[in-house]
């Protein structure tokens, strides 16, 4: 399957554990929203946020005290926004981590059994 913004089937969900992946990204190095974004697309098989959701998450994640964020102005150019993980972002990350996990464990489970239920019906 080619990478993808969505699909239909996961339209309710869009963009439900960007959080989480935002958190990941900021772990490794600071970042702005623009790059972020970028990085979401090139690096995840299949990508179910878009700038709006970046944006938002930011700054829900901002508010909370999860990132903090500082301007840089450049000579040409706009100014861009950066952010970097805080300490109690790196405790939430952790807190994903976990999640992501038990609902790895719970879907593994589903395609296995219904793998077999398929192969029942084949």
């Amino acid at each position: 399957m080619n990478k993808q913004r969505g699909e239909k089937l996961m339209s309710k969900k869009h963009g439900r554990h960007t959080p989480a992946f935002l958190l990941l990204l900021l772990a490794d190095a600071p970042s702005y929203g623009g790059l972020l974004l970028t990085r979401l697309e090139t690096e995840l098989p299949y990508v179910f946020s878009d700038s709006a959701i970046v944006y938002r998450s930011l700054q829900e994640m901002e508010k909370n005290g999860s990132v903090e964020s500082s301007w840089e102005t450049r000579e040409s150019g706009q100014p861009r926004k950066w952010y970097t993980i805080t300490p109690k972002g790196k405790q939430d990350l952790k807190e994903q981590a976990e999640d992501i996990r038990q609902r790895y464990a719970n879907f593994e489970y589903f395609l296995s059994h219904y793998k077999a239920l398929s192969q029942d019906n084949d």
